[in-house]
């Protein structure tokens, strides 16, 4: 068995032993559709199932699912050999019932107690799962399978967690008034208001005018155009060209 499924079936039974419990050895009720599976894929009930629950077992099933299976002929012999082989509980019928029927009788409405159904019917499977406090178990091919908790049973354990830890309204009116006298009335902080995000300004989504289009445009274009740049000559360079230009002229 890898070690992550048998990490998974220590966890659902100590979901069942801690909000139901449920205690070794482990009671599981077998019916002729679980036996029929276990013969055709070879699982060993006896063997293997203590194995799987890693715990003592007490495997069991009833006269009225003996008798379903007789009454099946002897194409099933083999399947009536194996549920021969369990201790047979008392189901109270006098008259016998189909081996469903009589589970589900067993069962009762709140499993008091405490069986794990051991089957490959898929109404008795449904009815179980209804069924607070219920484990179900099946075989996938030669893989024994205990199911998670169900629906039912996971709401009905919340419930008698909050009935058992929980605080009802005397505990915590009693509370509140032991904190009023001893801490005085608590101020009320008032909550700040969160900021909420500012939208754009309107009048930044405006449209521009044509006009003020068409001066931006000119002021860019002019922006672009490169201003001559004016080189300032000393007053003695300017002399000395004067000086020069009058020389040419009298020679000349």
């Amino acid at each position: 068995m890898k070690i992550s499924r048998h990490k998974k079936v220590h966890r659902f039974l100590s979901f069942f032993c801690n909000n139901y419990g449920f205690r070794q050895p482990y009671q599981v009720l077998i019916d002729g559709t679980f036996c029929y599976a276990a013969l055709k894929n070879k699982f060993n009930i006896r063997e293997q199932m203590p194995k799987y629950l890693d715990g003592n077992v007490k495997l069991l099933t009833t006269q009225c699912v003996i008798q379903e299976t007789v009454d099946l002929g002897h194409h099933v012999h083999g399947v009536l050999v194996i549920v021969k082989q369990f201790a047979t509980h008392s189901c109270g019928h006098e008259q016998p019932v189909p081996g469903s029927t009589c589970i589900e009788s067993m069962l009762g409405a709140s499993n008091a107690s405490r069986y794990i159904v051991a089957t490959q019917d898929r109404e008795l499977q449904a009815v179980a799962r209804r069924i607070p406090g219920t484990p179900l178990l099946y075989l996938h091919q030669k893989a024994p399978t205990l199911e998670n908790p169900s629906a039912a049973s996971t709401r009905m354990a919340r419930i008698h967690s909050h009935e058992k830890f929980g605080v009802n309204k005397f505990e915590e009116d009693t509370l509140t008034d032991l904190k009023k006298r001893k801490f005085g009335v608590a101020e009320t902080v008032e909550e700040k208001k969160k900021k909420k995000k500012k939208g754009p300004n309107p009048l930044s989504c405006k449209k521009k005018s044509k006009v003020a289009a068409n001066k931006e445009k000119v002021e860019e274009k002019h922006s672009k155009v490169k201003k001559r740049k004016r080189v300032k000559v000393a007053k003695h360079v300017k002399e000395h060209w004067v000086a020069l230009a009058r020389e040419q002229l009298s020679s000349s």
